[in-house]
């Protein structure tokens, strides 16, 4: 692996974590000594991160990890609805039915793995970027699916405390579950509706908590 790529993807897992808070500066400096790398893969790590939006320029050589505001999550569950209920309805008219009949099979256990403690919670969420690929594969839109990463790197920040609120993490395994049977069985409207209804839902217990930096999807 390249430094750059290899200092990127831990400074992203980072900031995604909650690890590198909002606010938190990087200097190109420092971070090179932390890695053991020159300043040039460091360079271009927070080249990457600044495209991504985890990152805004402090100084010249130095970034800080940007904030998430309220009307940042309304506007992200705004491009999310739009993405992936769209997203969902293509995956059941087109999806192959024995991988969704899989991940439903796997997904009827997924709440237990949120009792599980980390390492289950962990699995969940395995769980849940499997079924994001399954359908970005069955929808069978390239334009679709390179909108969808960007916008599930984000989102990957906001529900990074989801692991306080297991009550909804149930919730959200359930919703997970009525998505996943309904592009197995081919149910374009309902798949639709489903994901419509887990985005809303999700969306209100952020908001709610949003201001005690304790979110869930």
């Amino acid at each position: 692996m390249r430094a750059s790529d290899r200092v990127y993807r831990a400074l992203r897992e980072e900031i995604l974590d909650g690890r590198l808070e909002p606010g938190a500066t990087l200097a190109e400096v420092e971070q090179a000594g932390r890695f053991g790398v020159s300043r040039t893969p460091v360079r271009e790590a927070f080249g990457r991160l600044t495209a991504d939006g985890l990152v805004a320029a402090a100084s010249a050589r130095a970034l800080v990890v940007t904030e998430v505001s309220e009307h940042d999550v309304i506007a992200l569950y705004e491009l999310r609805e739009a993405l992936e209920v769209q997203a969902a309805r293509l995956a059941a008219a087109r999806r192959d039915r024995p991988v969704f009949a899989d991940l439903h099979e796997r997904f009827r256990d997924a709440a237990a793995l949120v009792d599980a403690g980390e390492s289950g919670i962990r699995r969940y969420y395995e769980l849940v970027t499997e079924l994001d690929a399954a359908i970005d594969e069955a929808a069978d839109n390239g334009y679709l699916a390179q909108a969808l990463r960007s916008v599930r790197l984000h989102s990957a920040r906001i529900r990074r405390s989801a692991r306080h609120n297991p009550q909804r993490l149930r919730a959200a395994a359930a919703e997970h579950l009525l998505i996943v049977a309904a592009i197995r069985d081919g149910d374009v409207a309902l798949a639709g509706h489903a994901t419509h209804v887990h985005l809303n839902l999700s969306r209100a217990t952020v908001l709610a908590t949003h201001g005690d930096d304790r979110v869930a999807s």
